[in-house]
């Protein structure tokens, strides 16, 4: 019997497409061995009792700036882990960092920072590489993002940023600027996510876009066109692309602000559990008490205002930012829009593992797969987030500190 042996007992366990009452879940080296419906034979393991609550996926978010105070373009290996370790409170297991619109230079050294901090992150929630959101972008679109920095896709700027690093696995675009549908066909190639964002794009440019390797929807419905009117006649936008184009994934931004619960419905009647994944978005202020903050550095970054659970521009005009985590988007869906835990549940876990290509490693509890894992009780509270087989919190003092220190195998 293994050191690391860890037995989860008494737990209503969620798998992709049922919740198994009073089930059991075996670990052994950081990954689930077995999931079952009767007691699994392990003396020896240490048993850590679910209490009746939720067993759940580690939560994988493929979009986010920051939290605890701290922002992925703070320049500082110590903000990524502080951001990493402050979403693993809230059940994020595997996360993918986010940067904002901003000079190339900028761009390469938070791209170096980003391999500093994942060569030292240990209590956070796991890396899984970098999206870069922008900076070719429409500029009437940008929302938040600096209008200082946007600018149309240029070969010799990204063709240095992506040789900097191999830690790129995503890029948001906005399909309709000059150079834009070159640019997804190479990130493809390199095995790059491109995305669409940020646009003002007409259905045809989406339909060309996804042709040529775009296959997300960036935050669906923020700073995005809808029907539009040019010389008179009605035109579909990026919306409606993203509805009519089956294959296109979206992501959404749950946060109970930035969208109602009449369009999470119709998102989730129209895309399903299976082409929707939730994300938090979320800038330095999540985690922390409302007021005044700062989107991006703290340097270069833009002042907001944090007030009604979100980030604002300072004249209220528009939003600024999620401050929401993990926990809160599953609460809303569910609670809010009405949809059934396990689908909720689904959006968080295997459907933006499948979206990143990691579906093989995260986002389902079965045999295999690491030991990404979190317990929550009904209301979605958080009581504990394993990452690879280690407890990195933990609601429950009573767990063994020898669980709490086990080793992360890769």
């Amino acid at each position: 019997m293994s050191k690391s042996d860890i037995k989860i007992t008494n737990g209503h366990i969620i798998t992709p497409y049922r919740i198994i009452k009073n089930g059991e879940l075996f670990i052994r080296d950081g990954r689930i061995e077995a999931v079952s419906e009767s007691n699994i034979d392990a003396p020896g393991a240490h048993v850590i009792d679910a209490k009746g609550q939720y067993v759940a996926p580690g939560f994988v978010d493929i979009h986010v700036h920051g939290g605890g105070g701290s922002d992925f373009m703070d320049d500082s290996v110590e903000a990524f882990l502080t951001v990493a370790e402050t979403h693993a409170r809230y059940g994020t297991t595997a996360m993918l960092p986010t940067m904002l619109t901003s000079t190339k230079a900028e761009i390469i050294r938070s791209l170096k920072r980003y391999e500093q901090a994942a060569a030292n992150n240990v209590l956070g929630a796991r890396f899984l590489g970098i999206h870069i959101e922008g900076p070719y972008f429409a500029m009437e679109q940008r929302g938040a993002q600096d209008p200082r920095y946007i600018r149309d896709p240029d070969p010799d700027e990204y063709l240095e940023i992506l040789a900097s690093s191999s830690s790129i696995k995503r890029w948001s675009v906005a399909p309709e600027k000059k150079g834009a549908i070159p640019f997804g066909s190479i990130l493809r190639e390199r095995g790059i996510l491109p995305s669409i964002a940020h646009s003002d794009a007409l259905y045809s440019d989406v339909a060309q876009a996804f042709e040529n390797g775009y296959s997300l929807v960036t935050h669906l419905y923020s700073a995005m066109s809808g029907v539009t009117r040019r010389n008179a006649f009605r035109y579909g936008g990026v919306i409606e692309g993203a509805y009519l184009i089956d294959e296109l994934d979206v992501e959404i931004i749950a946060d109970g602000r930035h969208l109602p619960a009449e369009l999470l419905q119709l998102v989730y009647k129209i895309k399903g559990p299976d082409r929707t994944a939730l994300i938090t978005d979320a800038m330095r202020a999540a985690a922390m008490p409302e007021g005044n903050s700062m989107l991006g550095s703290l340097t270069d970054g833009m002042e907001v205002l944090v007030e009604d659970g979100v980030a604002k521009l300072p004249d209220r005009s528009a939003f600024a930012g999620s401050t929401a985590t993990a926990d809160r988007l599953i609460r809303t869906v569910r609670d809010v829009a009405g949809i059934p835990l396990i689908d909720a549940v689904r959006m968080m876990t295997a459907t933006p593992a499948r979206i990143l290509g990691r579906e093989a490693s995260v986002g389902s509890l079965v045999p295999r797969k690491d030991a990404d894992i979190v317990i929550f009780d009904e209301g979605i509270t958080i009581k504990m987030t394993m990452i690879q087989g280690r407890i990195v919190y933990s609601s429950d003092e009573r767990i063994p500190t020898n669980v709490a220190e086990q080793k992360i195998t890769s």
